[in-house]
């Protein structure tokens, strides 16, 4: 009985190392390679990469996080002069995606206005009341108006009315709110996602703004 054991265990022995060796493999008894060398087949010019310190993984991350932060600029408003400039320099620097032209209403303006004077010299002794009491004015944008002065320019009338009704308590008199300029039509430059690689090509459209500067949204 031992002896017949000792056989079979030779027996397994021989078979294992042969199954270990590949010998079985033309009878598909064989084992499982760990290494898996057909992956080196599939590897497509494996020579080509490198390894990276950790220093240098964090500056391309940083680089590529920068890249990707973009911010919506916009610049106006813009005359019909303007705009037919900008929409030329932005056809031939830009791609239609990345830019438009939009167009905006432009509110009116409320003075309260003091004129229109005779000549100059009324003109100065109406600016020389003003300083005495202390009273500010600025010069009008409207030649229509001419010769006269504005004690303060309101985005409404009721707010240039409250504006007047307090300087008749300081002793203007003569003063009276008009409409200098009325709502009126422009147009708006808007680029609404601006990166690093659109940023460089930004320099033909800022020469084309006549002295408008690109903001944020």
């Amino acid at each position: 009985m031992l002896r017949l054991l000792v056989v079979l265990l030779l027996l397994v022995n021989g078979a294992y190392f042969l199954w270990t060796q590949g010998h079985l493999a033309p009878l598909g008894l064989a084992p499982v390679n760990p290494s898996e060398p057909q992956h080196l087949a599939q590897q497509i010019k494996p020579e080509a990469l490198t390894l990276m310190t950790a220093d240098e993984t964090k500056r391309l991350a940083a680089e590529a996080a920068a890249a990707s932060v973009t911010e919506c600029l916009t610049a106006g408003p813009l005359d019909e002069k303007l705009a037919a400039a900008v929409r030329e320099a932005a056809t031939q620097s830009l791609a239609g995606g990345q830019w438009s032209l939009d167009t905006i209403t432009v509110p009116g303006r409320w003075i309260i206005y003091m004129g229109r004077y005779g000549d100059t010299d009324m003109l100065n002794r109406k600016k020389a009341e003003l300083r005495a009491r202390r009273i500010p004015f600025e010069p009008l944008t409207n030649p229509a108006l001419e010769p006269g002065l504005s004690l303060g320019s309101f985005g409404t009338q009721g707010a240039a009315n409250d504006e007047l009704a307090a300087l008749s308590q300081r002793g203007v008199r003569t003063a009276k709110v008009v409409q200098e300029r009325p709502d009126s039509k422009a147009y708006a430059l808007k680029l609404p996602a601006v990166g690093e690689a659109l940023r460089a090509k930004l320099e033909p459209l800022r020469d084309s703004l006549g002295g408008k500067s690109l903001r944020p949204c």
